[in-house]
């Protein structure tokens, strides 16, 4: 496909807008994909990422090759997310410490209108749907009240969460940011990215070597989902649509126990840097809470959240097409 510097300055803005979005537990990645018109290609350009590559840069030469993947356009697109990620992850650690309950208060509110927003794209309901949905409803929940097994500051785990999150990409309806919600490692990740910032810029080297190895597992296990999961997930959602989105609506349902803004905690654990910090959570009422509830603040951020996915629903130009 021919574009012209400014059809890939468009499709910059475009990568800018699905890497804030995927910061943002609630709103996918793959959803503003869709509504900007590059879904498609998108998902045809990460399949054309394989051997063949190889292949083609060995026998054709680079130019061919970078061709032949749509290269360009995952540059603009990528570097665009990229560019989103890292200029929003300062502010969101700072909420994450100062204003916890506003910010999921917040996400409460995306992550709400994001299940109506999924659920009317469900073309048949029946006996199965319903099993679909409280079955995935069940199970997210009982992740969000399970001890995890295995601390978000283990390399390993760093590489699972990476592998998982990246399916928000490909699949619209969970964020990338939600997934790692779910998982428990949606913190590490954001004090990942601003660390990096901040070891580069500061010349800080040990807070460097720690935020760099942690990006680099988080990276190594998206490159290694995108490429294990990506056609499977193109084939559930092209050949199961509704069953598919039913399941998303019973895993965004059921974690909703995690973004409650109100919580008390059950028990801790020590981090890397020897704090002590939250390991198990309950939700509770704003009304038992200790301290400041900040209820009326919080629940206007939760109308907020909600409004804003309605306002995208409304001026989505392909609102009249399945997701």
């Amino acid at each position: 496909m021919q574009r012209r510097l400014t059809d890939y300055i468009i499709v910059l803005f475009k990568g800018i807008a699905m890497g804030a979005a995927d910061v943002v537990p609630g709103v996918s990645g793959g959803t503003i994909a869709f509504i900007s018109g590059i879904y498609e290609e998108l998902l045809e350009s990460i399949d054309n990422v394989n051997l063949s590559f190889i292949r083609n840069l060995k026998n054709f030469g680079f130019k061919k090759a970078w061709f032949e993947v749509n290269g360009n356009f995952l540059l603009a697109l990528m570097l665009g997310i990229l560019f989103s990620i890292l200029s929003l992850a300062k502010g969101i650690k700072w909420l994450l410490l100062n204003e916890a309950i506003l910010l999921w208060a917040f996400f409460f509110g995306l992550v709400l209108a994001s299940i109506v927003f999924i659920g009317k794209q469900i073309k048949q309901w029946n006996f199965l749907t319903f099993v679909i949905i409280t079955t995935t409803t069940v199970i997210s929940y009982a992740i969000t009240t399970a001890e995890p097994f295995a601390s978000p500051d283990s390399n390993i785990y760093l590489f699972f969460c990476g592998a998982i999150a990246i399916i928000a990409m490909i699949l619209p309806g969970i964020s990338g940011a939600f997934i790692l919600l779910l998982l428990g490692a949606y913190q590490t990740a954001i004090m990942t990215v601003d660390n990096l910032l901040d070891g580069i810029i500061n010349l800080n080297f040990d807070l460097l070597k720690e935020a760099l190895t942690n990006f680099l597992m988080l990276s190594l296990g998206a490159l290694f989902g995108i490429k294990a999961f990506s056609r499977i997930l193109n084939w559930m959602f092209k050949t199961y649509k509704s069953l598919t989105l039913a399941m998303l609506v019973g895993f965004m349902i059921g974690s909703l126990n995690k973004i409650w803004p109100w919580k008390t905690v059950l028990s801790t654990r020590i981090n890397s840097h020897g704090e002590e910090v939250p390991l198990l959570e309950k939700s509770i009422s704003p009304m038992t809470f200790i301290g400041d509830n900040q209820l009326l603040l919080a629940l206007c951020l939760m109308i907020l959240g909600f409004v804003i996915i309605l306002f995208l629903e409304k001026f989505n130009p392909q609102k009249n097409t399945q997701l």
